[in-house]
């Protein structure tokens, strides 16, 4: 009767450790949650690769194609890797975009303007989000609004009174709204702020307060320091817009010698055109505008390559996310 006793409990102990296990092993595939499964794990990472796969196969292209002789080019079973890496064409766009040049303009325009929006910008957010003061309301509406009119709306009176000043053919009115917190996107960064500084405690300025700290001393000894995530994403977000911007430098640059990069895949499209009523079109034509475009688009994403981390930890902090 004791074994027999035994028995029934050694078959009930196997019985619960079998149903244990596969309890564990449903939890491990599934999830006790429906985000924390194997299986929903294998789909957000199938999301992620395809997505990353559509914005990576215009890259991918063009590096493959610009590298390609006439051989390669014309023979339709080549599509991805060349049989031979083929330098002529980046060398070509290279001269043509007038690489050195038009890199340090581009450089200096970014980084100036880039700078002087992420301090300028600081202060009117924090102005809307911690200040009070007369029409603050009727101030804020008038700033969605200029981030909502589009810039084609209003370039022409700043077309005339940038003539009007003698500033066409400068750099000085695509740098000068910057300083004043305005300039390509200023309105967002402002409000990019203005949603950081709310959402800080109000604890940190009334003992600054106490201290006798005034407004000004607050904003650059409490509040800035504090504000290194949304300083990251302005400063990131308007050195790649200003970089890429080809609208304001094609309005205020004409005849120009020396322009941006964001201007010098029109001179290549020109220099192609002319080449073509010349000499009729050639096989290195499409080439030649995507080694042009990839050498405009590598600097920024170098930039990023080095800075994704803090980039990605400044926009959920600053709470662009939402």
């Amino acid at each position: 009767m004791t074994r027999l006793l035994t028995a029934i409990r050694t078959i009930r102990t196997n019985r619960l450790d079998w149903r244990a296990g596969i309890t564990k092993t449903r939890h491990a595939i599934i999830g006790k949650e429906a985000d924390k499964g194997l299986i929903f794990r294998a789909f957000i990472y199938l999301v992620l690769i395809d997505v990353a796969y559509i914005y990576l196969n215009p890259i991918l292209f063009m590096m493959t194609t610009m590298v390609k002789n006439s051989a390669d080019l014309i023979d339709p079973a080549v599509t991805w890797v060349p049989r031979m890496i083929y330098t002529g064409v980046l060398q070509d766009a290279w001269t043509k975009l007038k690489y050195p040049s038009a890199f340090t303009i581009s450089a200096f325009l970014s980084l100036t303007i880039a700078v002087l929006q992420t301090v300028s910008c600081a202060v009117a957010g924090y102005a809307f989000a911690r200040l009070e003061f007369p029409f603050k309301r009727t101030c804020f509406i008038l700033l969605i609004f200029t981030f909502i009119v589009p810039i084609q709306v209003t370039i022409l009176p700043n077309l005339i009174a940038a003539s009007q000043l003698g500033l066409i053919a400068t750099y000085i009115p695509i740098v000068l709204p910057a300083l004043f917190g305005h300039g390509l996107k200023g309105a967002l960064f402002v409000i990019i702020y203005r949603q950081f500084f709310s959402t800080q405690p109000k604890e940190l300025e009334e003992a600054a307060k106490i201290d006798g700290a005034s407004v000004f001393r607050i904003f650059y000894k409490v509040m800035l320091p504090l504000a290194k995530p949304a300083i990251l994403v302005v400063f990131l977000f308007s050195f790649v817009w200003t970089w890429n911007d080809y609208y304001l430098p094609s309005m205020y640059l004409k005849g120009v010698q020396d322009v941006p990069l964001s201007m010098g895949i029109s001179q290549v499209s020109a220099a192609i055109a002319q080449r073509e009523s010349e000499l009729g079109p050639s096989v290195f034509d499409e080439p030649l505008k995507m080694a042009a475009s990839f050498l405009i688009v590598l600097p920024p994403l170098v930039l990023y390559m080095f800075t994704q981390r803090w980039f990605v930890e400044g926009v959920e902090r600053t709470g662009l996310v939402e």
